[in-house]
């Protein structure tokens, strides 16, 4: 490395000469504790040149160029789209998981429910709707919320692409975000399903109709997400388990890759 670590003596020394508060003392104890045995400021310095040497590669936006960081159209709305819709996805998957605690992926015949012909899936989301304190507002707030965020995230592509947002050096970020959009439209068509009522199974049918019009291996697809050719209790509980289970995952590991690249990129003005 190119700059000369001191010893343990002259950390200690340099830090009974600094004038600290005890958090600051503790916070630079415990960094040069860390830095001792991990090296994490040579580190850190090689990403600070890396991340250096990446942005001179990068051309001046509008805002850098013409220092228009106060002017009015760089807070335009359109510009707000991909926060609004990364802040609606916070808020769905907040209220989803607690709307997990109360709901039941299952297709069976609900023996407690009054409503005839009710399953346990649909008995729960009734349940969660008229007998849960705030159930009513906790449901519509999950379902908004993955209203907004499918809605802004279509407006938020519409302007990326009537901006040419999507060109060099951005292009990269811009698959990203078709890859976002359709994972966006596979969570709304999988929470769509889980209520279980007639809506829910006939949206469920018109999946299977779709996957079996595949050539060649339609059937295949059709068995494999919906787990046959009609829907049941295996499309409710694929549905549930890549609702829940795998998709917040995948889409919030790709929103932190999208994100990371327009802060390393900054934001596209029109040009």
């Amino acid at each position: 490395m190119s700059v000369e670590r001191k010893d343990d003596h002259d950390h200690d020394a340099w830090l009974e000469e600094k004038d600290l508060t005890p958090i600051e003392h503790t916070f630079l104890a415990t960094l040069v504790w860390l830095d001792k045995r991990l090296r994490l400021v040579d580190y850190l310095e090689l990403l600070e040149t890396l991340y250096y040497r990446v942005n001179l590669q990068m051309p001046k936006s509008h805002t850098e160029q013409y220092n228009l960081d106060n002017k009015f159209w760089y807070w335009y709305p359109l510009y707000s789209l991909g926060f609004f819709s990364t802040l609606a996805y916070v808020v769905a998957a907040i209220s989803g998981a607690l709307l997990g605690f109360y709901y039941s992926p299952s297709t069976a015949a609900a023996a407690s429910s009054n409503i005839e012909g009710a399953t346990v899936a649909y008995s729960a989301v009734a349940a969660i709707m008229t007998d849960l304190n705030f159930g009513f507002f906790l449901r519509s707030l999950h379902r908004w919320a993955a209203q907004v965020m499918t809605a802004a995230v279509f407006l938020h592509m519409l302007r990326v692409y009537f901006t040419g947002a999507y060109k060099e050096p951005r292009e990269v970020n811009w698959i990203i975000g078709i890859v976002l959009l359709s994972l966006t439209m596979v969570f709304g068509y999988t929470g769509y399903l889980l209520p279980w009522d007639q809506l829910a199974f006939w949206a469920g049918q018109i999946g299977v109709e779709m996957s079996l019009s595949i050539p060649l291996i339609g059937e295949w697809v059709a068995q494999l997400v919906f787990g046959g050719f009609s829907p049941g209790q295996p499309t409710l509980q694929r549905m549930y388990i890549l609702h829940v289970f795998l998709l917040p995952f995948v889409v919030t590991t790709v929103i932190a890759i999208h994100l990371g690249l327009v802060w390393m990129q900054g934001i596209a003005e029109p040009h």
